[in-house]
């Protein structure tokens, strides 16, 4: 089988003008995360440098990676820095620019204050907020999604103030972590000639079971880091601790039996007011810490029986990995990967981030 081609295209951040159609990279990794910016890294021969210093203006240059015609990656470019006989460049997904960006009028310009609000509507609100002021516009779209999740209360609406001065992905984040609402990932594709770029908002999740896919040992999966048994992490029992304190501190207990020793954990969230909501953050800790044994990570091939692009973050696949320690076989969570385009005798590779399916909850209710 032939060796996929890439291609790496940079445009002007502001303008979308076209810098470089194919930007001589080496060592290139790339790839997105769940509910987090992706990354991108790579490096230009010195004598190739003065070249392309144009191409790669840090801050106001889009940054894109194109396998056999499809684009997989697109993000910003932060830095392209000299480092020994090489120029590095690096670039983050469409997620870090609300990192460089503040609210300057307060309440996102009047969206908010948010009392009962869906967790998807602030998270656009942001994206509306930031690309709407002068030499802000990214162009990336954000999905219309919807959850039941709500954030504010109206004894404790939603603020974001301009004094805060909270950077406005760390509302993202924020809002993003409410229990029970979205999650996020980046995405970019041709259309009509041109990068679309996308944050795709998925409710109760992003991603889905897919029984068309699989990873295993002497198959696709070339290395795994070995299955971890680790109890330190383990409960049946989670005690939350929210906001007051005393015994007027707001706690909410959630426990099982499976017939293992009592273990318990403490969770403490010093910000959260509501009962509800305390109960339910103890209840999904207590679900994600009964598990034990899981590969977080795998090295994987191009293979029939998963070829690169087939899967997207969030989504659940069977992964079965065999050694001299242990037969594993679990549903796996993809939380994020970076695939690796051949170079020198190295073959095309990807990096995948698992974390157990079990561990999960959506919208209230398990994987």
């Amino acid at each position: 089988m032939a060796s996929p081609s890439y291609r790496y295209i940079t445009t002007n951040a502001v303008s979308g003008a076209v810098l470089a159609w194919d930007l001589p990279l080496t060592g290139v990794e790339f790839g997105p995360s769940l509910s987090a910016s992706g990354s991108f890294t790579g490096a230009v021969a010195p004598r190739l440098a003065h070249m392309v210093r144009s191409q790669l203006d840090p801050g106001n240059t889009k940054i894109y990676a194109e396998r056999d015609g499809q684009l997989m990656w697109g993000g910003i470019v932060w830095r392209a820095d000299p480092e020994g006989q090489e120029l590095r460049v690096e670039a983050s997904g469409w997620g870090s620019y609300p990192y460089r960006r503040y609210d300057l009028h307060g309440q996102l310009a009047g969206r908010g204050p948010y009392v009962n609000a869906d967790p998807c509507r602030v998270l656009r609100d942001v994206w509306a907020y930031c690309q709407e002021q002068p030499d802000g516009d990214l162009g990336v779209s954000v999905d219309q999604a919807a959850s039941r999740a709500k954030i504010g209360t109206p004894a404790d609406p939603y603020r974001i103030d301009w004094w805060d001065t909270r950077a406005l992905g760390e509302v993202i984040d924020d809002v993003a972590s409410t229990e029970g609402g979205p999650e996020w990932t980046e995405e970019t594709a041709w259309k009509s000639g041109s990068p679309a770029d996308r944050i795709r908002v998925g409710w109760p999740r992003l991603g889905r079971r897919r029984d068309d896919l699989l990873f295993e040992t002497g198959m696709n999966i070339i290395r795994a880091v070995p299955v971890e048994y680790d109890a330190d992490t383990s409960a049946q029992v989670v005690i939350a601790l929210g906001a007051g304190e005393g015994r007027n501190r707001r706690r909410a207990v959630n426990a099982v039996r499976n017939g293992r020793l009592r273990l318990e954990s403490l969770l403490e969230l010093p910000a959260e007011k509501a009962v509800d909501r305390l109960t339910e953050r103890a209840r999904t800790e207590r679900v994600s810490r009964q598990v034990i044994g899981e590969v977080t990570e795998i090295i994987v091939m191009d293979h029939p029986a998963a070829r690169f692009g087939a899967w997207a973050i969030g989504d659940d696949v069977r992964v079965r990995v065999h050694d001299q320690w242990t037969e594993y076989d679990a549903w796996s969570r993809i939380i994020g990967w970076q695939i690796r385009p051949p170079h020198g005798e190295e073959p095309e590779q990807a990096v995948i981030q698992l974390r157990r399916a079990d561990r999960f909850t959506y919208g209230g209710g398990t994987a």
